[in-house]
């Protein structure tokens, strides 16, 4: 084996294959954060890996729009100032992070956590899909709204997934009534939303168009 293959201790090893297990770093990388580490004093590297530990093992996901909450509830979802009515639905929690950073939306969230993909055999049943059908009849049939004051935003990618995912959540509420629309495509529609920039994406969702199947 050759010299650069080798690791001048176990520890350091497990803690570099544990680090490359990340997303986008390399065992390059890895053994550059691993080295980092060693360096700093002992109770920041503890709090480091404590606040790791409480992440995976304390992180909820809100109860009403599946966001990463502190509690069973999120924060969005709990402030009585947005408009309950609105409801943007997005991929995932980085989506929720992004249009949140553009200031120019009120309403609240529902977030799939992911989108209909037959190739990496993901189906409805996977995402929250169900849930969000429960949360528009609850709108509708329990809050006294009018449906048309109801009104559900796609702000999914524009890819063949991302539609076939729009039209599917399309046709199960297209009978309640309730307002459909979507994010402006003119953003460049399609590229994940945490890459597009915060004027850009906030125009976006102020010049939402009719959802057309």
């Amino acid at each position: 084996m050759a010299y650069k293959d080798k690791y001048p201790s176990v520890l350091l090893e497990d803690a570099v294959e544990a680090i490359s297990s990340l997303p986008g770093v390399g065992k390059k990388g890895a053994l550059r954060l691993a080295l980092h580490l060693l360096k700093q004093p002992q109770e920041n590297v503890h709090h480091f890996a404590s606040a790791v530990n409480r992440l995976r093992d304390e992180v909820k996901y809100c109860r009403e729009c599946s966001m990463i909450s502190d509690g069973d509830v999120c924060s969005i979802c709990s402030d009585r100032s947005r408009d309950h009515r609105t409801i943007c639905v997005v991929e995932s929690v980085r989506d929720v992070m992004s249009i949140e950073n553009t200031g120019q939306y009120r309403g609240v969230y529902h977030v799939l956590g992911g989108i209909i993909s037959p190739i990496e055999g993901i189906g409805p049943s996977d995402l929250t899909i169900s849930r969000l059908v429960e949360r528009v009849r609850d709108m509708v049939d329990l809050e006294g709204n009018a449906p048309s004051d109801v009104e559900i935003i796609f702000a999914l990618s524009g890819d063949v997934e991302g539609e076939t995912t729009a039209f599917y959540i399309y046709r199960q509420i297209s009978g309640l009534g309730v307002r459909v629309s979507s994010i402006a495509r003119g953003l460049g529609f399609g590229d994940d939303l945490e890459y597009a920039d915060e004027l850009t994406l906030g125009r976006s969702i102020v010049n939402r168009q009719e959802f057309r199947p």
